[in-house]
């Protein structure tokens, strides 16, 4: 997320601007980071019940709405009553050995990649710390900095059906040139992001622990039981998991060595 841009020196021809202040790269690069290593230990932690259900409980013979499993031949993936072949991907693949495993993820993309639930959650619940705190210090001061009242509000022009055609065309058509300031698109998916799915995510992660019962016990009740609370938890994380992929993949369209640069120095020179 970007600051506001100000006008700080002159390139050959072209204004260097502040793009990104100190508290937002800070955050964004630790929030990485935090993201990262969540997801993959969250992805460990799956592999121990690769089932999720609605409601208050579920087991190995309760009806699954979500079930990645394997059989003697294949892994497959089965949502409701349809199943789909995953082999060699999900389910049932082989390890850097060559040899057959049946868990649900493979090993490249979990922590550790060897199986070990009670080391991925310590994994995941040290770095929860560090993504729920950041999370919180970053909107404190977006809000008391003014970022999101400057950056991310709406105006009544960007609401209209023209300004949300065009700027969809834009980015279909990979322009991305939209000067200094956030467009439509980046601003709600920006908000859904950032004040909607991340505070989800941890509230839901936080309905998930034994510990809820006796603290607050109606935050289990708000999700519906804490096995929705791990459905919602995981659908959310793979939500993310689908936000960062586009992200980079926009990052990459529109320029890496400008866009990283930015959020490294602060600083960007303007086209």
């Amino acid at each position: 997320m970007a600051s506001a841009v100000d006008k700080i020196g002159t390139g050959p021809g072209r204004p260097l601007a502040l793009r990104h202040r100190l508290s937002t790269r800070i955050w964004h690069w630790s929030n990485a980071l935090a993201v990262f290593v969540l997801l993959m230990s969250g992805l460990m932690i799956f592999n121990a019940h690769p089932r999720l259900y609605w409601g208050q409980s579920g087991a190995n013979f309760d009806r699954a709405w979500l079930q990645i499993g394997s059989d003697e031949t294949q892994g497959y993936l089965k949502i409701g009553n349809r199943r789909w072949d995953t082999t060699g991907v999900l389910g049932r693949w082989n390890d850097a050995n060559g040899v057959a495993q049946r868990r649900a993820f493979p090993h490249w993309a979990t922590i550790p990649s060897t199986y070990n639930l009670a080391l991925a959650r310590r994994w995941h619940l040290t770095f929860a710390w560090l993504f729920a705190f950041g999370l919180l210090c970053f909107m404190v001061r977006a809000f008391w900095n003014r970022h999101v009242a400057r950056d991310l509000s709406f105006t009544r022009d960007e609401l209209s059906p023209r300004a949300l055609w065009r700027d969809t065309a834009n980015h279909l058509r990979l322009r991305f040139d939209h000067g200094p300031r956030y467009n439509l698109l980046q601003k709600a998916s920006y908000i859904l992001v950032i004040f909607a799915l991340l505070p989800l995510l941890i509230f839901t992660g936080l309905a998930m622990s034994p510990g809820m019962n006796a603290a607050w016990p109606w935050l289990i009740d708000i999700f519906g039981g804490r096995q929705s609370a791990r459905s919602i938890h995981f659908i959310i994380a793979a939500m993310i998991a689908g936000f960062i992929a586009v992200h980079l993949l926009l990052v990459l369209l529109a320029g890496p060595i400008r866009g990283i640069g930015a959020m490294i120095t602060g600083r960007e020179l303007r086209r």
